[in-house]
């Protein structure tokens, strides 16, 4: 499987979805911290998890 290209798919435009809802977000970002770790990888899910979760509203 290739994950060097961003996914894509057909996607309705009535009526719009959110690609994520919330819970969601947050459950990604903090699964992304868990992944967290000093492997190249561990520091992209870091450095994914902190952008994601500071666009994330407050609460």
């Amino acid at each position: 499987m290739d994950f060097s290209s961003p996914p894509t798919a057909p996607y309705p435009s009535d009526p719009r979805l959110p690609l994520l809802t919330l819970t969601e977000a947050r459950d990604a970002v903090r699964l992304l911290m868990h992944l967290a770790d000093d492997s190249p990888e561990g520091r992209e899910a870091r450095e994914l998890a902190l952008d994601v979760g500071a666009r994330l509203p407050a609460g």
